[in-house]
């Protein structure tokens, strides 16, 4: 198997652990654990355990230049990537979430065209457009009286801006990536992310009550910290070693199906009018941003 095809199982992989995420973090929050401490024991545990396997890599020094951007990398991808994310879902519902994290491709697009210069088609500005109308209808007339889902819309909103933060990461991560071991790179980032992260979290952190936990809150935190963070994080490293961040991105679009199918499953979110329109809108502006034009034909003359 090529590495190209092992980074595109990758992707998927790491794409179905976001689908199942939506319901499972949402399962522990805010009842067992807070938002932000939960940021916490993601950040700490895949610090952990990524500079555990480290010892499997090389041996590298972050050279001084490249200090400012593995900030950036951090500050985008572990600090307020996460943070705005726990906090949107923790006032949302798993479905919303599902579908609002697939504009990701089309922040990767316009950030593509701010900071590489890439030219935006008029088909892709369309897709942008109808994208963001149906985020639009989710944050304003989504809103529904959950008690596990206190503000809906203002939840809606933090998991747009997560899908901002993070298509932001996939840019600046594609030039680091491309330099260091994925082991090195994923071992510091984290333990930024921890310093980044501690302001937020440490008090909800230390009101966690660890003896109280019954065993579907602790395989549901196990669940997060290993599989969403740890393994998510190390399959799309390795995955944009050998894909373009615009491709990763559009691995996203499977999570909306593995997400809504097993928030339902399991009865932790329902399907509405409103629900369906949003999300045929984002996932038709999506397809729209981030579809590639087709080579044009040779004619004749030229062959």
């Amino acid at each position: 198997m090529t590495r190209r095809a092992l980074a595109i199982l990758a992707a998927l992989g790491a794409t179905a652990i976001y689908g199942l995420n939506h319901t499972i973090a949402k399962g522990v929050m805010p009842d067992y654990v807070q938002p932000y401490g939960f940021i916490m024991l993601r950040v700490i545990g895949a610090a952990i355990l990524f500079w555990s396997i480290s010892i499997f890599g090389p041996k590298e020094k972050i050279d001084r230049k490249d200090y400012p951007r593995m900030l950036a990398c951090a500050i985008l991808g572990m600090g307020i990537n996460m943070l705005v994310y726990f906090k949107g879902l923790a006032l949302s519902t798993p479905i919303n979430s599902a579908v609002l994290i697939t504009l990701t491709p089309i922040f990767v697009v316009v950030l593509s065209a701010i900071f590489i210069k890439e030219k935006i088609k008029p088909k892709k500005v369309l897709g942008i457009g109808i994208g963001f109308l149906g985020a639009l209808g989710l944050i304003l007339f989504g809103a529904e009286i959950r008690q596990d889902a206190p503000n809906i819309p203002f939840g809606n909103f933090l998991i747009l801006l997560n899908a901002f933060f993070y298509g932001s990461y996939l840019i600046v991560a594609k030039i680091l990536i491309s330099k260091y071991h994925p082991f090195t790179f994923m071992k510091w980032l984290f333990t930024l992310g921890i310093l980044l992260c501690l302001p937020f979290g440490y008090t909800e952190l230390t009101e966690i009550a660890w003896g109280s936990l019954p065993f579907s809150a602790i395989w549901k935190i196990l669940f997060v910290v290993v599989g969403t963070t740890f393994c998510t994080y190390l399959f799309n490293i390795f995955a944009l070693t050998q894909l373009k961040a615009s491709t990763l991105s559009a691995f996203v679009y499977v999570q909306p199906l593995i997400g809504i199918v097993y928030a339902i499953a399991t009865d932790q979110d329902t399907l509405t009018t409103v629900k369906i329109l949003a999300a045929s809108l984002v996932l038709l502006g999506v397809y729209l941003a981030s579809k590639k034009a087709p080579f044009p034909k040779r004619s004749r003359a030229t062959d």
